[in-house]
């Protein structure tokens, strides 16, 4: 057996120190996943934590079928919406003027976007839009699937992903890319 099926079996029997090596294991990356979804990094912890608590109920589902780690983001994916969902922030807005972020003018043919960079774009996407867009086009989920998760129908899911391409290429193409505020950074 492999580490992650002694770690999977280990769980699956209720043992504690499994459930912790697979909670090391897995929470940087689950804790990506729920980022994506949430509006602060508490909000994302929240989310993980909820989604590990959901792991652990449900690992006897788990038949071996595809990844272990895909079957987790499954999970993760669905508590960090139903959370986005139960704060009814669908038609929230995040403010481009939000003081956490800095906008840096730069000519993308001068300078490579980081990982980073990419990351702020989205995430300064307005709240519905990030979500469409992060459920569709990062996580592969189908409009149809996308409407059913955030309760509304597979037109608004379409509108707000052409919403969010249109934004971000607008963004890429105006050459403006957003960086977290941090008190040392300069500009």
């Amino acid at each position: 057996m492999t580490e992650p099926d002694d770690l999977i079996l280990g769980c699956k029997r209720g043992k504690l120190i499994a459930q912790r090596r697979l909670y090391e294991k897995y929470s940087h990356a689950m804790l990506g996943v729920c980022r994506r979804y949430s509006r602060s990094e508490a909000e994302a912890e929240d989310a993980m934590i909820n989604g590990f608590v959901r792991v652990f109920e449900r690992i006897g589902d788990y038949r071996g079928e595809g990844s272990f780690e895909g079957w987790m983001k499954r999970i993760m994916v669905h508590v960090a919406v139903d959370i986005f969902r139960q704060e009814q922030r669908y038609s929230g807005h995040v403010s481009l003027d939000n003081p956490d972020m800095k906008s840096i003018v730069c000519n993308p043919f001068e300078q490579r976007l980081e990982v980073a960079d990419l990351m702020a774009l989205v995430e300064s996407l307005p709240e519905g839009q990030r979500v469409v867009f992060n459920l569709y086009a990062i996580e592969g989920y189908s409009h149809k699937e996308v409407g059913e998760m955030l309760g509304i129908s597979e037109n608004t899911s379409k509108t707000q992903l052409l919403k969010a391409r249109t934004t971000l290429r607008k963004r890429l193409n105006g050459s403006v890319v957003l960086k977290k505020n941090h008190d040392d950074d300069t500009v």
